[in-house]
């Protein structure tokens, strides 16, 4: 197991960084009170090649494997969940069905624009009956000509009110179930039958838009089918289980972000005289915060090198997922907890990471699924 990284990526690592410290977190607040990332972020991330990071490069992208994508990805996790929410979904959950099943006039027409960032990306496959249960989906598709007729709806779509371009998983035979009754499809905005319901307000990651996605005899093209007809399940959990070595790797950041704000508040903060890193309590809550975020990354890294070999990683993308989850949760109470009053404040950062770090043992998957599959590939 190799973990050297090349100079290349250590210095796109080293600029994402910088753009992440001295533009995207002084931005913070306006991307929370105007619920949308600025267009000059924007356009400095296009500049920087960004939305195309693992895009392969005769693509227009960058192309960097797994380990790469969860080193840059890791400095998003220390910004804005809006940034990450583009970032992750272009590079991601968005693009990867094309690039895995896509057929080559699909890669063609849709990566390119997508790794400049002039088309931004969203994954739909969770339904009000059907979240971490993909198989229990009800959204179907049939044949009508040289169409499919898709019907149903999707909920807590990211992106979903300004994405231009949606992976869409549907029922296609229902009497064979997930493993050959579903299919993959690429839904454009605009198309006939096809329209965003009502934006879905959360308890955190504000500006980072969700919405609701409603199908009624929605005709698409043939042609417009991600890979053979009832295929979509394994397509869509490939996806997945890369995606949740990349939502490990945001959770190690964001967790490194806190445990920074708070070492440098126990330094600053004087209490009976003293720094309040000089008192055990505190000492004992940076140990354990530390050595949380250590596990986690190097337990993000591992799925990640998994993954790039060509190896089975689904065990470890669930593993990594869950333990980097749950310790960002750990990690964000005890920064509340250091901080105390300016914890729950508005004033600071702190609160807000809070909040969206509980979205963590929930969405690409809840902790209790990943405890599942870690324990259905144990017991096969």
């Amino acid at each position: 197991m190799n973990f050297s990284i090349p100079d290349d990526l250590l210095d796109l690592r080293d600029a994402v960084r910088e753009f992440v410290y001295h533009e995207i977190i002084p931005s913070e607040p306006r991307i929370e009170e105007g619920n949308a990332v600025p267009d000059e972020l924007l356009e400095k991330m296009k500049e920087m090649g960004l939305f195309g990071l693992t895009i392969p490069e005769e693509y227009g992208g960058l192309g960097i494997g797994p380990i790469g994508y969860s080193l840059i990805t890791e400095e998003f996790g220390k910004a804005h969940s809006a940034i990450r929410a583009l970032i992750g979904i272009n590079n991601g959950i968005g693009s990867r069905a094309l690039v895995l099943s896509g057929s080559n006039e699909q890669r063609e027409e849709y990566l390119p624009k997508l790794a400049s960032g002039d088309l931004i990306a969203a994954f739909a496959v969770s339904e009000p009956g059907a979240g971490s249960d993909v198989s229990g989906i009800q959204t179907n598709a049939r044949v009508d000509g040289d169409s499919y007729l898709l019907n149903g709806s999707k909920h807590f779509i990211t992106n979903g009110p300004i994405a231009d371009i949606f992976t869409v998983l549907a029922v296609t035979d229902k009497t064979l179930g997930s493993r050959g009754g579903m299919s993959t499809f690429l839904v454009k905005k605009g198309t006939p039958g096809f329209s965003v319901g009502r934006i879905q307000d959360t308890m955190g990651s504000r500006a980072c838009l969700r919405s609701e996605l409603f199908f009624e005899d929605c005709s698409i093209p043939v042609q417009n089918r991600i890979g053979e007809e009832g295929k979509g399940f394994g397509t869509i959990m490939s996806c997945l289980a890369e995606g949740r070595i990349t939502y490990a790797a945001f959770c190690v950041g964001t967790a490194q972000r806190l445990l920074e704000m708070s070492t440098e508040y126990a330094k600053q903060r004087v209490q009976f005289g003293r720094p309040i890193g000089d008192f055990q309590a505190i000492q004992h809550m940076l140990a354990e915060m530390a050595t949380s975020i250590h596990t986690a990354r190097t337990a993000t890294w591992y799925a990640a090198w998994k993954c790039q070999q060509g190896e089975e990683c689904v065990q470890e993308a669930s593993m990594a997922k869950l333990y980097a989850s749950e310790a960002a949760g750990r990690v964000a109470d005890s920064a509340v907890q250091i901080h105390g009053a300016m914890g729950y404040a508005c004033d600071l950062a702190v609160e807000r990471l809070y909040r969206d770090a509980r979205l963590y043992r929930i969405a690409e998957g809840t902790s209790e699924i990943q405890k599942n599959l870690i324990a259905r590939n144990l017991l096969a």
